[in-house]
């Protein structure tokens, strides 16, 4: 089957699912339509009409779709090494550390969901998204190499290939309701809650700087395209405060920002060049970094 054809079909078994689907720029990850969101359809004629335009990849709309899609990514470099918070034995990428999240919390891991094998070897876990707040998008909040993907949100179906890797269904099951240990509301975190002030200050330094980098990084992950270099190098700036205060290192900050910036459709060169500039100008501009 070639790819036309193929990727027809990937978005029309979407589709039968009661997902709504969308083109992709081919051979990316890149929406090829605006309003992507509101666009996205489950309808088996506008789908055929869009994909016999071309060899489109396949975009699932989390929100629309009442989905929460887990993204366990793989390191974009050998030398990548988990933060302290991961650093155990066996802990490599996203998927040892989501086990590990459980495993902790003494559940069994949710992992017997809809599955999909990522173009870089991680993992998409599918699961029904719950009733009542909307879940918001995140990167890193849950974990090392753990992003989420609900409204406002996509993801890159099965049967579409980015650079000529191909998505891939791992394990074909109905995806399970999202874990209760997954939620997260907009006005707080699962992994790092927000620390108590007490007359102004702040009580726990290190755990408030964390917050902001989640924060900042959730917003760059989720600003549309005309509004996502100038979030990434706001977030930089903003963050190396921290960084000069000591209370994020500057790898930390970088990793977690190039992560962001990968979600939010920005590539390597650009997004380690703007988050270079921004960190820099940061610290330039900063008392406790003038200072170090």
């Amino acid at each position: 089957m070639s790819a036309q054809p193929a990727l027809l079909a990937a978005a029309l078994a979407a589709a039968e699912r009661g997902w709504h689907v969308f083109p992709l720029t081919p051979n990316t990850k890149r929406p090829a339509v605006h309003g992507w969101e509101q666009r996205a359809t489950t309808d088996p004629a506008r789908i055929r009409r869009c994909w016999a335009a071309g060899p489109f990849n396949v975009g699932i709309a989390c929100g629309r779709s009442r989905l929460v899609v887990v993204d366990l990514d793989t390191p974009k470099s050998s030398a990548a090494r988990p933060p302290a918070e991961w650093a155990e034995p066996g802990i490599t990428d996203g998927t040892d550390v989501f086990a590990e999240l459980f495993h902790r919390a003494g559940l069994p891991v949710p992992d017997q969901t809809f599955r999909v094998r990522t173009c870089r070897n991680g993992r998409h876990l599918y699961f029904a998204a719950p009733a009542g707040p909307v879940q918001p998008n995140t990167v890193g909040r849950l974990g090392w190499l753990i992003d989420t993907r609900s409204a406002g949100g996509y993801v890159v179906a099965a049967g579409s290939a980015v650079d000529g890797a191909v998505y891939r269904v791992e394990l074909d099951l109905p995806p399970l309701p999202l874990p209760a240990l997954l939620l997260i509301s907009e006005k707080s975190t699962t992994a790092r809650p927000a620390p108590a002030a007490a007359s102004g200050r702040i009580s726990d330094p290190v755990a408030w700087a964390n917050t902001a980098l989640d924060r900042e990084c959730d917003k760059v992950a989720t600003t549309g395209e005309g509004g996502r270099n100038h979030a990434l190098i706001g977030a930089a700036r903003s963050l190396a405060r921290m960084v000069a205060t000591r209370h994020l290192t500057r790898t930390e900050v970088e990793t977690r920002l190039t992560a962001a910036a990968n979600a939010a459709g920005i590539s390597d060169t650009e997004s380690a060049r703007t988050i270079r500039s921004g960190l820099d100008w940061g610290l330039a501009n900063t008392t406790a970094g003038r200072a170090a």
